[in-house]
């Protein structure tokens, strides 16, 4: 993991510089090392900080919050609930589609790749960002959590009016690490098909993102891909 420091965009290395040096990514490190040699690690090396890459800390205008990345060959590619071109859509991100179309009109694209969104200031960040083959939730609790976090406290820290989307009981979380007064929050149950239909759907979050930032004088997100 010698790559895994200077593979993260300039200035979320900047903000996040001090995490590299501590106790709990040294040993997150071994632990990832470790993993390689015995089983296929999720996403391929240059991909962990893939949602990072794509939306600089500047950029930053949305962020969503899912648990880790998928763990079927060839899924993940480092940004919260997508999946590279050429790979079926997983029944989260269709269910996601569904409540896009739903809330925007916007027909359900053939691929699930959601990089359009990134560069447009989406974070697509997993509390979790790397995960063994075929084995959900096998790399939680390493130490990813904590430099997530962090990411997260320093957006609360640093920046003003960014919206938290958080759908699901673990994202839901997270609002503790937000200043609630200076962002707002949008939750809702999971995507998931054991949740979707418990609050997911109906919850017209897109277009209630882009109405928040019209009332902030910023960019709406395109939502099209």
């Amino acid at each position: 993991m010698a790559d895994i420091n200077p593979s993260i965009e300039e200035s979320w290395k900047s903000v996040l510089s001090t995490e590299f040096n501590k106790s709990y990514f040294l040993e997150l490190k071994g632990f990832l090392l470790e993993e390689k040699k015995k089983f296929r690690v999720f996403p391929p090396g240059g991909l962990i900080f893939n949602a990072f890459n794509h939306t600089p800390f500047g950029k930053v205008q949305v962020v969503f919050i899912g648990q880790d990345p998928y763990h079927g060959y060839g899924q993940a590619h480092g940004l919260c609930f997508s999946v590279p071109n050429g790979i079926a859509k997983p029944p989260s991100l269709v269910n996601i589609f569904k409540e896009l179309e739903n809330d925007l009109g916007i027909k359900p694209p053939l691929h699930g790749n959601l990089e359009k969104w990134a560069d447009q200031g989406v974070l697509l960040l997993n509390a979790t960002l790397t995960v063994r083959e075929n084995q959900a939730g096998s790399h939680q609790r390493r130490g990813w959590e904590l430099f997530t976090d962090e990411a997260i406290r320093q957006l609360s820290a640093q920046k003003d009016g960014v919206i938290f989307v958080l759908w699901g009981n673990f994202a839901i979380a997270k609002k503790e690490l937000i200043d609630l007064t200076r962002h707002p929050v949008l939750t809702a149950a999971h995507p998931s098909p054991l949740s979707a239909s418990k609050g997911f759907f109906g919850c017209r979050h897109f277009s209630k993102i882009n109405e928040i930032l019209r009332e902030q004088g910023k960019q709406e997100i395109d939502w099209r891909l």
